[in-house]
């Protein structure tokens, strides 16, 4: 005996059916459009390829193959052993800036023996000046030559610009680019500007893109643009990092090119 059908006709079921109002599509529409923006903001973040690093305590942009950070007295007395075998699965400390003046008479009280004690223990090296505005640029010049004996292998020397001192712009221009000059003529090689994205665009834009960067940023995003508008080599993007024996926290920075280019860095 055949059975007999069950269930809601099609012409039945038709008159529960409305169509969707107006709002309901906006509503739909906007929740695919924020879909699409946290897939982008997702793929975005994660150009660098940014991984968490437990032996340094923060993430690290694994893109790039040559990380390192930069020191001072801030750091207090250095375990330079420790600090050169400081090394993950994933990355280790390629490189370490100093910081060996400031304005015409500082001397960094740790620099001496961080310059020395890389050396010893076969950590790439570079010597930073903290740039004063208040103080003859010739002056800063000569304390810098003074204290800092580059030898073959050692990074370009780093001009850091932090600080105005309430200086008009044309003065602080001014005595940089003496300053870059100068040291360029006494070490045969181009000094690196250090600043943070403010100052490169209040200063350095335009009056010294003959000069490679260091740029200062800790947005994981913010600097991809500028980067590629500029001759920028490295990145500082954390503060906070760890370190074998280093007490505190610490800044790290990354190379942003090949690691050809590393290695004839300086040449």
């Amino acid at each position: 005996m055949a059975r007999k059908r069950t269930g809601t006709s099609k012409t039945a079921k038709s008159k529960y059916l409305k169509p969707l109002p107006a709002k309901g599509w906006a509503i739909i529409a906007g929740i695919v459009v924020l879909i699409g923006a946290i897939i982008w903001y997702r793929d975005a973040t994660d150009e660098n390829q940014w991984e968490f690093v437990s032996k340094f305590g923060i993430k690290l942009p694994l893109r790039y193959a040559v990380h390192g950070i930069d020191v001072s007295h801030h750091n207090a007395r250095i375990n330079w052993d420790k600090l050169k075998n400081a090394r993950s699965e994933k990355a280790g400390i390629d490189f370490v800036y100093i910081k060996a003046t400031e304005g015409a008479t500082h001397l960094d009280r740790q620099f001496k023996r961080n310059w020395a004690e890389a050396k010893r223990v076969g950590m790439r090296r570079g010597a930073y000046h903290f740039y004063n505005p208040r103080v003859m640029s010739d002056r800063q010049v000569a304390n810098f030559i003074a204290q800092v004996d580059m030898q073959p292998g050692d990074l370009p020397p780093v001009l850091d610009l932090e600080v105005s001192a309430g200086k008009p712009d044309d003065i602080i221009i001014k005595g940089v680019r003496n300053w870059l000059s100068l040291i360029e003529r006494h070490y045969g090689v181009k000094p690196i500007i250090y600043v943070n994205e403010h100052y490169y665009k209040k200063y350095i834009a335009g009056n010294f893109d003959e000069y490679p960067l260091w740029l200062a940023g800790y947005s994981r995003t913010h600097l991809n643009d500028l980067a590629s508008d500029a001759h920028v080599l490295f990145w500082q993007h954390s503060e906070k990092g760890w370190a074998d024996g280093i007490h505190g926290f610490v800044d790290y920075n990354v190379f942003l090119h090949e690691t050809t280019d590393w290695e004839s860095l300086g040449e």
